[in-house]
């Protein structure tokens, strides 16, 4: 539940993208559209040649921290730099490399980690799948995102639609704001509000409560590599008979890339080698 939401409105920031300038003028060229750009962003979305190393900044009302991410073929791979903005304790030091040293001991976890991401990114590509049925868009005009043109897209949900699974039952509730850079027919900035309550599994899995919002920002980091650059959610609700708030931030910087070809025992030793930099404290 921590990175789902993420997972479904990053991809229902695909679905906006407009490879031309001109404002759909009907229901069924906006349909259009998202069904071409869908096709690009699907196959983007199963894209792994371009790997990245980057920044995360988390923050939430009880912790923030920074770690550096490194993607592999094998799976992402980090290492926390700094808690509340403080560099890490001897202490949490000497777990963090405990931690990355049982990784190379003992590649079976590393491999479960690498599932748990592919499950997360299958997830992610049903809702892309379903997503030209289940909104209706609407052009709602032209605006600036920084120094950049954008059109802007609202979304609602599609009264026709009837999700097929768990994974798809959220865009029912979905209402928001989705932000088109022309020229380069990708989304900048996506404002979503969850307009009534969302139960998984008739109740007894657990609910999203009406009010529920996300913000996603979008940007090219270098070489026509697109990523999130900022996320922010604040939601509440049930899992499981246990009521939880999500409430967070997220800002990735830094990015560079790295090889294609890098597995996870190279990834630990880059972070490992930077271990003496002083880590950051703000972005």
């Amino acid at each position: 539940m921590r990175t789902f939401p993420k997972l479904i409105l990053l991809c229902s920031m695909s679905a906006a993208a407009c490879s031309g300038q001109n404002a759909p003028t009907s229901s069924s060229e906006s349909i259009a559209l998202v069904e071409k750009a869908l096709a690009t962003e699907l196959s983007a979305a199963q894209d792994t040649s371009h790997p990245m190393r980057y920044l995360l900044r988390k923050s939430s009302p009880r912790l923030t921290t920074i770690k550096e991410m490194i993607e592999t073929h094998d799976g992402s791979v980090a290492l926390l730099l700094s808690v509340d903005d403080k560099p890490c304790s001897d202490d949490d030091a000497a777990k963090e490399q405990a931690r990355l040293q049982g990784l190379l001991d003992d590649p079976g976890k590393q491999h479960h980690r690498k599932q748990v991401q592919e499950q997360d990114t299958a997830r992610a590509l049903k809702v892309l799948r379903v997503l030209p049925t289940a909104f209706l868009y609407t052009f709602a005009g032209q605006g600036m995102d920084g120094q950049t043109q954008v059109e802007k897209f609202a979304f609602t949900p599609n009264p026709k639609f009837d999700p097929p699974d768990l994974e798809t039952e959220i865009l029912t509730a979905l209402t928001g704001e989705i932000w088109v850079d022309p020229a380069h027919g990708r989304v900048t900035h996506l404002e979503g509000h969850l307009q009534h309550d969302v139960d998984f599994g008739w109740g007894v899995l657990g609910r999203l409560n009406k009010g529920g919002w996300i913000t996603i920002e979008q940007a090219d980091v270098g070489g026509d590599q697109w990523r999130i650059v900022r996320f922010q959610m604040s939601m509440n609700g049930r899992v499981l008979f246990k009521t939880r708030n999500f409430d967070t931030t997220e800002i990735e910087s830094q990015f560079m890339p790295v090889p294609s070809n890098l597995d996870y025992r190279q990834a630990i030793g880059m972070l490992l080698a930077s271990r003496t930099t002083a880590a950051p404290t703000g972005q």
